[in-house]
């Protein structure tokens, strides 16, 4: 297996040196909005300690890391009145990984509503707001 890049973009997002807007924190993981979001409400929990994927990831990282999905999905389905959850983790290219630090993407669903298509900036405005609304649930 390759070995972990420090300077992927979520281990640079974790450092501080790129910006997100942060949902939940722990000490051991990060829930942030996604900025191109296939559905709104659409966010990522990593585990803030370096593993590439599922794949290489200690069991103590996985309990964590979906210990706060679970919790993240909750308040997202909560705080946008959803009535389903899709939840998705990719593992190396191919299959379908694009970004290399463990990440599961929590996506709110509405009956009837379509996933936007990949690969498109969301409107900054309405991910901060939908970010505070669930950091509201959570709390």
């Amino acid at each position: 297996m390759p070995e972990y890049d420090p300077d992927n973009i979520f281990a640079k997002l974790l450092r501080g040196e790129i910006p997100a807007q942060r949902i939940y924190e722990d000490d051991a993981t990060l829930a942030f909005m996604d900025i191109m979001p296939r559905a709104d409400g659409h966010c990522l929990v990593i585990p803030k300690t370096p593993c590439r994927n599922l794949l290489d990831a200690s069991a103590e990282q996985l309990s964590a890391v979906i210990a706060t999905t679970q919790r993240v999905a909750n308040a997202a389905k909560a705080a946008l009145g959803a009535t389903g959850v899709t939840i998705q983790q990719f593992n190396e290219t191919d299959g379908g990984q694009e970004v290399f630090h463990l990440h599961f993407h929590i996506l709110p669903r509405h009956e009837g509503v379509a996933l936007r298509a990949p690969g498109q900036m969301g409107d900054m405005e309405a991910i901060a707001a939908i970010a505070e609304k669930i950091r509201a649930e959570l709390a």
